[in-house]
């Protein structure tokens, strides 16, 4: 099955929004055994969103479209599809039911416009969405299959995993990856060793994607018992290079490690402001191992407040080897952290 993804918004278009849907999309439809072929970002215009939508069908099996199904006058996607299909609209009254259900309660009454979110193509299925007022759609016409769910990713997340099940189960297959993460090494190189005496199984692809001083090493294919020694080929010629060979993030396996050693972590920043501490908690549970963090981009605050000693500064600078290394000690000693110091309940 080949599919063609639309995502619908103005926003998109002008930079106000970025599109991170397109890439919830592409992922899931891959795992679900379809073949993305196409991915657009269209205007919210009537016209331009019909011929869009006809030149995906004339090229793919399955069309899915995410945004412009809510209320307003720029919410397209349901008159979109029922020009595009010859599918006209009809209010469906269950989903009318459920808007004044959930509406009412707390408005009183409900405002003429958000019953548009109840019109339906003909033929077509309102698929729930327990996370917002916009229902799904799936409208199967003429042997190809069209999907329109909503933008906001809460919703999509919401709305979407009928529809990728309900996929999986007509492809007849799952697409399974395999990732190894690598550090301290340049992309081109990563792949010189990992492709020396490596021999791809029909039916497996390999790519690489770089990223924030990361490597990974991606293993796509049907069949997990094919991927396994790949990722073990991988994992013998990198060595100590490889961070994780099972899609863990950097973050995580550091986590884990603290606390399989009972030990804390804490940092000192300068020029990079705060992002390696946000990196460290943007996880729950990150208060088990991560004490926090001292950010210090004025030179004098790196010895008022990180204790880097007055003439260590003077003689070497803000900006060297010894004065990274007295932050770096510093922190740990402010922020009582090493092996066997947890975090003190309050």
């Amino acid at each position: 099955m080949r599919a063609a993804v639309v995502a619908v918004g103005s926003e998109l278009l002008l930079g106000d929004v970025v599109n991170s849907d397109a890439a919830v999309l592409g992922k899931e439809l891959t795992a679900a055994g379809v073949e993305v072929v196409t991915s657009v970002a269209v205007a919210d215009d009537l016209d331009r969103l019909v011929a869009t939508i006809r030149l995906c069908l004339a090229d793919a099996d399955l069309v899915v479209l995410c945004g412009g199904l809510g209320p307003t006058v720029d919410d397209l996607t349901r008159d979109a599809v029922a020009v595009a299909c010859d599918a006209p609209l009809r209010r469906d009254p269950e989903v009318v039911a459920h808007l004044e259900q959930l509406l009412s309660a707390y408005q009183g009454r409900v405002p003429a416009d958000v019953y548009r979110q109840a019109d339906v193509p003909e033929g077509a299925e309102a698929l729930p969405n327990p996370a917002g007022t916009a229902p799904g759609l799936w409208l199967e016409k003429g042997g190809k299959v069209v999907v329109a769910l909503p933008g906001p990713p809460r919703e999509l997340a919401a709305v979407a995993p009928p529809v990728w099940e309900r996929l999986a189960a007509r492809t007849g297959r799952r697409i399974v990856t395999r990732q190894v993460l690598v550090a301290g090494l340049g992309e081109s190189l990563v792949a010189e060793r990992v492709e020396q005496g490596l021999e791809l199984p029909a039916g497996v692809a390999l790519s690489y994607l770089a990223g924030g001083a990361l490597v990974r090493v991606r293993f796509t294919g049907t069949d997990p018992a094919q991927l396994a020694p790949l990722v073990a080929h991988v994992t013998a010629v990198l060595g100590d290079r490889v961070v994780s060979d099972d899609g863990s993030s950097l973050d995580a396996v550091v986590h884990g490690l603290l606390a399989a050693r009972g030990e804390t972590v804490a940092v000192a920043e300068s020029l990079t402001g705060g992002l390696l501490a946000a990196a460290l908690s943007d996880r729950a549970g990150a208060s088990e191992t991560f004490r926090g963090s001292v950010v210090v981009y004025a030179t004098d605050l790196k010895e008022s407040l990180a204790g880097v000693p007055g003439p260590l500064l003077e003689a070497e600078g803000a900006v060297s080897e010894q004065t990274a290394g007295a932050l770096a000690a510093g922190a740990r000693d402010r922020l009582e952290v090493g092996p066997g110091l947890r975090p003190r309940l309050p």
